[in-house]
């Protein structure tokens, strides 16, 4: 790779490489704050640093297989692989990080350690929160410029992009963790009762349990195929209506083949009169205007059929 092209790769790529190299550095001061302090929340804070950290790894992974050009075997690409790692990542988090945690802070509660100085704990955890909340912004403001003024909620079920989002869902979490966390080491010290620290363990677990699902609802759907936003097909629909030789639109059916990459089925019923050599034309004018209005198409199926044959679909608004 290039330089240049290594510099617009990492620039496209700027929330991951800002949350992978944050979690590597925070996860590794968590360790060491766990083994000085005992404290198992920061156990739990660590591995929850680690498993993100891999996990961004992944998501760069899938994001470089995804853009293997198609061949016979993928005829329309790879994109698609990148909704796979966004599933595993899923369940990582699931597995890995709300499991352990949630194990380490049972064996806490069941056999508590006697409590040591919490100092080194606050400091890493100030540190923590500082490099969480910048990797946060950063996705936070790459997410906004996405959603174009759509609700968040409604941006994050209609994202086609899993690395937005999960970044965004990771982040959220974590700085929830270190606050857990923190309240947590503060309260069993107040207390003098170290399983309350074993218990803040299981709340950081249940907030990546809570977190996993949800990614892997939104994987889920993407990987069995998801349906275009519903302005691009308003879109296609419009550029097939104010075709003079196109009766009536039956019905448009999309796919995502990659987070910027559609597929398009379209059924019509084409004026009779119109010779075979015309509607061939007229098809490939049409195609050219749906790829000028729709820059996401990557590939288009027009299919003529009578609208009594054609299941039909209704235009969406």
């Amino acid at each position: 790779m290039t330089g240049d092209r290594a510099f617009r790769h990492i620039k496209a790529n700027i929330v991951l490489y800002g949350a992978l190299f944050a979690n590597l550095g925070i996860a590794a001061a968590k360790f060491v704050a766990a083994a000085i302090s005992g404290s198992s929340s920061m156990i739990s804070e660590g591995v929850h640093s680690l498993v993100d950290s891999g996990n961004q790894i992944l998501l760069l992974h899938g994001q470089n297989r995804a853009k293997r050009p198609p061949d016979d075997a993928h005829p329309f690409g790879y994109g698609r692989e990148l909704y796979f790692w966004a599933f595993v990542v899923a369940i990582l988090i699931f597995a890995v990080g709300a499991g352990v945690s949630i194990y380490e802070g049972w064996l806490h509660i069941a056999t508590p350690e006697p409590l040591r100085d919490p100092t080194i704990n606050y400091v890493v955890l100030a540190i923590a929160l500082l490099l969480e909340g910048t990797s946060w912004t950063i996705a936070v403001r790459e997410f906004n410029a996405r959603r174009q003024g759509a609700p968040w909620w409604r941006a994050i079920l209609r994202s086609k992009d899993p690395a937005s989002f999960i970044v965004l869902f990771e982040d959220s979490a974590a700085l929830l963790g270190l606050v857990i966390a923190g309240v947590g080491i503060w309260a069993s010290h107040h207390f003098g009762d170290p399983r309350i620290d074993g218990m803040a363990s299981i709340g950081i677990g249940i907030t990546l349990g809570c977190v996993a699902v949800l990614l892997a609802r939104e994987a889920k759907e993407l990987l069995i195929g998801e349906a275009a936003d519903p302005a691009l097909i308003a879109a296609i629909w419009a550029v097939m209506e104010r075709q003079p030789a196109v009766i009536c639109v039956n019905h448009v059916r999309t796919i995502h083949t990659a987070p910027d990459a559609v597929f398009a089925a379209i059924s019509a019923d084409f004026d009779d009169a119109l010779p075979m050599g015309a509607a061939e034309t007229l098809i490939e004018t049409i195609e050219s205007e749906l790829h000028a209005a729709v820059p996401e198409l990557s590939s288009i199926y027009i299919r003529p059929e009578k609208r009594a044959a054609a299941v039909i679909q209704q235009r969406p608004l």
